[in-house]
């Protein structure tokens, strides 16, 4: 049998490379890998595992998932199955030098056959990664056997226009030009420990007892505490140390071996002595954490169905505390500390991943989650420091009332039913094991017989706690196995009320189940906390319905009001220093957007919204968020849109007026990015945009060619505004006045990019590959299409200095612009001295487009 490998092997000097050599190996998956490789041309590598190696494709350009882009695919050498795990810099001097990282990664499914595929030139396949979801096409080219076209086919996650992917690898964090250029990453977080004077001191993570949380059945709010949501899996330790990845179970069971996905990621991060506290989730076909497809994972012992499971079944590790990094112990600082560290250490796709929270809005947060059928939430005291065992500081509230009980004996089977009639359930009080009822419902068949096998595997003769029934009917085990079981209540005998059983947990041990005895006493805290939180937020709600002034400077404002109690904000964290470098807050945000709402509410009128958030300023993690939560106030619009990506209909905030677009504001959203169309005429853009971005261009130059395209529209009579990005570009815009299609949009945009390329082929280009552009101006006319989005004018940029994308006078466009000019300081005094917004006829010009477009066409 020929060695598939050999080629590879013939190409590298191995012991000069960090790439493994590997050999063919068993066929256990349909694993892909996407490799962004920083060689002498920057280029993605796409391999598929077949027959033991993973067949290999180079794409120059990444893979588009806009149907439209054909990407040229040159079939390459076959790798080993180990390359799918590597990431790092091959040495100058070697074969393919240049830094590697794992772009993205997760499991194929041939849609035919994929051996006569490769045979046929014809390979169908869907991908189910962290980042690329969805069909497509290998076609080879009928004029060499390696040259192939790689095509997305038109499925529900087919996207228009440019993708938004982050560029970071789904293992390490880093970007190829990171990981080329070295450096130590971890420094700046060093000195951020030792400015908040963490203990210097190197943990391990065998030495961790987690922090537990108390029980409660009623969700509260609060001030002063955030929510997490709880998840339906197996609570974890997470670390690396020495280069190794480590995962440890509550129970205190090594997992390392058993998530190989997992401790593969944690081994990858750029950082030593990690530890993560987190939760593992496997999730089931529709998104949903499941407990018994985690329960199939955590039970296979064979490397080569591990193996298997970790691509067809893979697992998430989602941490929500992070208690040591290098050499520092973060146990003693705030709880809100640790998170905000936390999300600088992940990455923004992949196994890892951040749990985020929600402040003081418990009883709102919990009823989305019971409307989602979720687990529950977890409520933590913000400022709450990280000590063993259970803590009043996190308390948990679920969706139903459960609890964990250890299996004392079961009934035996009455009628047809197989395996036990019912199981016999204790739980620990002070030391001692105290019967609590029997749960009979909640089995299956399959169930039932497997408990059965588990059972006869225990007997004793006796059983093991107090209080337990007597006679011949019961059977008793050892106290060994541990069951989650839901109910209504406690009677007052002692035994549980409507008891059903969800699930065995293998993760716990039988200790570690405690009756809530301590219930009352808790209660009796929550309240007292409670109404000290109420007094709190009376000062507060009263301050907000006096509202604050319209200034800029000071961001001390706690509220907005309309004259009704109703349409109140209440505001957070206004101090929270969002831009470090120039000391700008959270409410010096607010204030910008009081200050600019006027002049950007038209933007906003009867059009999607689509937030950023950045609850911890522009350094921390940011998630885009489409979905209005439910526990955002009623009287913000909304509208129910389908979404591809999400496949299900998303309510979209649709901010209308002040209060609307200051609680937005509220939420951390510092960019504002917005649809073309408006509610009622979605499929008919408003606008057409060229985006002129110049990367490693000069600045003059945009302003040449943003010129350039408002000559060429004054020639055809086409009138064109213009306004800043809010980062280093230009943008231009032609109004459309809802006269045509998204498609046809974008034909508009490509014709006069086109034309102004080719007037100034000097600095500019519609050469979307940025190693291509050679320094000239990108002319991007692909931001048109259906659910393309664009930054708000008067919208704030999460860029140090905090700019604002600022509609501009032609007459400004000149050598002397200074777009870093246009900040949430300076942008405010500018609008009181504007007579007019120059950017507003966008919304209301209707220009003749037919015959714009004949003379357009007579210039090309």
């Amino acid at each position: 049998m020929p060695d598939s490998l050999k080629a590879y092997r013939e190409k590298r000097a191995l012991e000069r490379t960090p790439e493994p050599a590997g050999a063919v190996a068993e066929a256990t998956s349909h694993l892909f890998v996407i490799h962004k490789h920083a060689a002498r041309q920057l280029h993605y590598d796409l391999r598929l595992e077949m027959d033991g190696v993973l067949r290999s494709w180079a794409v120059p350009k990444g893979l588009s998932r806009d149907p439209a882009e054909k990407r040229l695919a040159v079939r390459v050498e076959d790798h080993p199955l180990e390359y799918g795990d590597f990431e790092g810099v091959i040495p100058e001097g070697n074969y393919g030098a240049g830094a590697v990282i794992v772009w993205d990664r997760g499991e194929w499914v041939p849609v035919e056959d994929p051996a006569q595929g490769l045979e046929k030139g014809k390979l169908l396949f869907e991908l189910k990664g962290y980042k690329l979801r969805g069909r497509w096409t290998l076609v080879k080219l009928k004029k060499s056997e390696k040259d192939w076209l790689l095509i997305k086919e038109r499925d529900a996650l087919a996207v228009a226009g440019a993708d938004d992917f982050s560029e970071a690898s789904v293992l390490s964090g880093l970007t190829v030009e990171e990981l080329g250029a070295g450096g130590d990453r971890a420094a700046a977080l060093r000195a951020e420990l030792e400015r908040l004077k963490a203990p210097q001191r190197a943990v391990a993570l065998a030495e961790i007892e987690p922090m537990l949380a108390e029980t409660r059945d009623q969700p509260f709010s609060r001030a002063g505490w955030i929510y997490e949501l709880k998840y339906d899996g197996y609570r974890a330790l997470g670390g690396r140390a020495a280069g190794e990845g480590q995962l440890r179970l509550r129970s205190g069971a090594d997992a390392t071996a058993t998530f190989p996905e997992l401790t593969r990621a944690l081994a990858a991060l750029p950082f030593d002595g990690i530890i993560l506290d987190a939760e593992i989730v496997v999730y089931d076909d529709a998104g949903r954490p499941s407990f018994q497809r985690l329960q199939q994972r955590s039970r296979l012992t064979r490397p080569a169905d591990i193996r298997r499971a970790a691509v067809e079944l893979p697992a998430s590790l989602y941490a929500f505390d992070l208690l040591a990094l290098e050499g520092f112990d973060l146990r003693t600082l705030p709880l809100v500390e640790r998170k905000a560290l936390l999300r600088r250490v992940l990455p923004p796709a992949g196994a890892l991943r951040y749990s985020d929270h929600i402040e003081e809005q418990g009883e709102a947060f919990y009823r989305e989650v019971a409307r989602l059928q979720l687990e529950g939430i977890v409520a933590k005291k913000a400022d709450s420091r990280y000590r063993a065992g259970r803590s009043a500081d996190w308390i948990k509230v679920r969706v139903d009332r459960t609890d964990d009980f250890v299996v004392v004996g079961f009934t035996r089977p009455g009628g047809a039913r197989a395996g036990f009639g019912a199981l016999h359930l204790a739980a620990y009080e002070d030391g001692r094991l105290v019967y609590a009822g029997r749960v009979g419902t909640g089995f299956d068949t399959r169930q039932l017989q497997a408990i059965r096998a588990e059972l006869d595997a225990r007997l004793r003769d006796s059983p093991a706690c107090e209080g337990a029934p007597s006679g011949k009917a019961h059977a008793w085990v050892e106290p060994e196995l541990v069951c989650e079981v839901r109910y209504k209540e406690w009677t007052e005998e002692g035994l549980l009320r409507q008891p059903v059983f969800l699930r065995l947990r293998e993760d716990k041990p039988p200790e570690q189940c405690v009756k809530r005895g301590g219930a009352a006493a808790l209660e009796a805290t929550a309240l007292a906390d409670a109404d000290a939180g109420a007094h709190a937020g009376a000062g507060a709600r009263s301050r907000a319905r006096k509202g604050a002034g319209a200034g800029t400077g000071t961001g001390t404002g706690t509220g907005t009001g309309t004259g009704a109690d109703e349409r109140v904000v209440h505001f957070s964290n206004l101090d929270k220093v969002f831009w470090p470098e120039e000391g700008y807050t959270k409410g010096d945000l607010i204030a910008y957007y009081r200050a600019a709402a006027p002049w950007l509410l038209p933007y906003l009128k009867d059009r999607p919204v689509v937030l950023t958030r950045y609850p911890d300023g522009i350094q921390g993690k940011s998630f885009f968020q489409k979905d209005a939560p439910e526990f955002a106030p009623e009287w913000i619009r909304r509208v129910r849109l389908w979404s591809e990506d999400s496949q299900r209909e998303l309510s979209y905030f649709v901010a209308e007026d002040e209060p609307a677009l200051l609680y937005i504001a509220n939420m951390a959203s510092i960019p504002l990015h917005i649809w073309a169309s408006r509610v009622a005429t979605l499929q008919l853009p408003d606008w057409c945009i060229l985006d002129l971005d110049p990367k490693e261009a000069p600045f003059r130059h945009v302003v040449e060619v943003a010129r350039a395209l408002h000559a060429l529209c004054e020639e055809i009579e086409l009138p064109c505004y213009v306004k800043s990005s809010g980062s280093s570009g230009l943008h231009v815009l032609v109004p459309l006045a809802r006269q045509c299609t998204y498609e046809q949009s974008r034909l508009l945009a490509e014709l006069l990019a086109r034309v102004v390329a080719a007037e100034l082929p000097e600095v500019a280009t519609i050469q979307r590959v940025i190693s291509k552009r050679d320094g000239r101006v990108y002319v991007d006319y692909g931001q048109n299409g259906h659910g393309r989005l664009l930054v708000a004018p008067f919208s704030v940029r999460p860029l140090p200095g905090a700019p604002v994308s600022t509609p501009l006078e032609w007459k400004e466009v000149n050598a002397r612009l200074d777009i870093a000019s246009f900040t949430i300081r300076t942008v405010p005094r500018r609008l009181a001295r504007m007579k007019h917004d120059p950017l507003r006829a966008v919304l209301e010009a209707k220009p003749d487009l037919a015959a714009a477009l004949e003379r357009l066409q007579a210039r090309l």
